[in-house]
């Protein structure tokens, strides 16, 4: 059984700013992690409970509540952006 995803209007504004290569690219990271919400490759972040993935040059954090089964993804963004 998959997760549900939620995504903000922020980070959904913010991706259709981006290249539509890039943009194809995240949107289908994001809809892989409602299936597998901790794909290989996926790095639990340092003193939170989010996770993060890698896309080429840019990273999406997100959280995931499994009582629930949601996946809320909080950012994406290039890797020199993401943290601040």
């Amino acid at each position: 059984m998959s997760y549900s995803l939620s995504i903000p209007q922020s980070v959904n504004r913010r991706m259709e700013r981006l290249p539509a290569e890039v943009y194809d690219r995240l949107d289908s990271a994001i809809l892989t992690l409602a299936d597998e919400p901790r794909p290989p490759g996926c790095v639990k972040l340092k003193g939170r409970e989010d996770w993060r993935i890698r896309v080429g040059d840019y990273r999406i954090v997100y959280g995931v509540d499994d009582e629930q089964r949601i996946v809320e993804i909080l950012n994406v963004a290039h890797r020199r952006d993401v943290y601040h």
